[in-house]
């Protein structure tokens, strides 16, 4: 017996809108990239994350050193929205910047527990032959004040040089003493060294920043003005190396999270660096099944981190860690032309990486919030 011809018409799953008005070929055809935003017509099933499934210690933010209380409360809401119940204030600055920071986040009672802050250091008087004492002296006086830790910024062995514009290395001796003041109060250091590693490649077809040194050229770091990216890093592990007693933490993923082995080899190496997800995660989003292993295999150096605070994109974080979605967007197109997929990470790893970590190497955080 022969099948009757169904009807599109009665496969209303089938039926596609028909728009008003179907745009000119001549003008997609002229489209720049930028103007590409393909939608996916793939269908799975989706688990979206607005609100961490653990209790979170965010090791990399930074918050302005004014703040009223409008503004705090605001940011305290907002944080308790998406389970976010520490956050580390990397921008706490030195002396009375850093009291007043202090003040504002961690001696306000209305807001106890809740924050951390780090203290930066100061690069005045730098060519002071004392200076390895000034420098020394001042973090300590910062680590008494409250300081819960130390961070550098990128400028760090990138943009900082001495008065005849020679740059100064990371591992230049005069910082000695003030790493080695962070082992004597057992302070952490988080560390961003350098940037991504494509922005020292050559800007072509083939880079996969491209569309973001488009939009950004200044982030572009050509060889004929710039160290390249394996001379700072290089610096970077001296300095790790020649400090077995400070905890280090790697900002970005040590911006290897595309080469998690080698990320891997050289925590074997150096036992007393951690490492932490902050603006990463397009890369490891990417590769779920080799990164569910990595992070499995190195779930007790692992931090989490976000960097930049807009609560709504924590959300793609959540859900690459805690899913097993697949083929879903991330938030920043300049940052990965492609789909994110999740991790799945077991509920042991995870606890590590929202919090248990973090609770172990800064001192003084309130640990009474977080499950055992």
């Amino acid at each position: 017996m022969t099948r009757p011809f169904l009807a599109l018409s009665a496969l209303p799953f089938l039926a596609l809108a028909q728009p008003k008005e179907w745009p000119k070929p001549d003008r997609a055809a002229q489209m720049s990239i930028e103007e590409y935003d393909p939608k996916s017509s793939l269908v799975v099933p989706q688990h979206p994350k607005t609100r961490a499934k653990y209790p979170i210690i965010d090791v990399h933010n930074h918050q302005r050193p004014n703040a009223n209380e409008a503004q705090m409360d605001k940011l305290v809401k907002d944080m308790d929205g998406i389970n976010l119940q520490i956050m580390v204030n990397l921008s706490g600055g030195y002396g009375e910047r850093l009291k007043a920071n202090v003040a504002t986040y961690t001696n306000n009672p209305k807001y106890k527990g809740r924050f951390a802050v780090f203290a930066n250091l100061t690069y005045e008087e730098l060519e002071r032959p004392d200076y390895s004492d000034i420098v020394a002296k001042q973090l300590e006086d910062d680590f008494k004040a409250g300081a819960q830790g130390l961070k550098f910024f990128k400028n760090f062995g990138m943009d900082l040089s001495e008065k005849n514009g020679k740059r100064i290395k990371i591992d230049d001796p005069r910082f000695d003493k003030a790493f080695e003041m962070c082992a004597k109060y057992g302070k952490p250091v988080l560390i961003h060294t350098a940037e991504p590693k494509p922005f020292f490649t050559p800007w072509d077809k083939t880079n996969e920043r491209w569309l973001e040194l488009k939009q950004f050229p200044s982030r572009y770091r050509p060889g004929d003005k710039y160290d390249s990216w394996e001379t700072l890093m290089g610096e970077l592990y001296t300095r790790i190396k020649r400090h077995p007693k400070v905890t280090f933490i790697n900002a970005h993923l040590g911006w290897l999270g595309a080469d998690l082995g080698q990320l891997g080899k050289l925590m074997d190496q150096m036992p007393n660096m951690m490492t932490e997800i902050g603006a990463v995660l397009y890369e490891f989003g990417r590769q779920p099944r080799y990164a569910r292993k990595w992070f499995t295999q190195y779930q007790d150096r692992v931090l989490f981190g976000k960097d930049t605070w807009e609560p709504s994109e924590y959300h793609y974080y959540f859900r690459v860690l805690e899913t097993d979605d697949e083929y879903f967007d991330y938030y920043r197109k300049r940052h990965a032309f492609w789909k994110m997929y999740g991790l799945d990470l077991p509920d042991k790893v995870l606890k590590k990486l929202y919090y248990k970590n973090a609770l172990r190497i800064i001192p003084g955080l309130d640990a009474s919030k977080f499950p055992k």
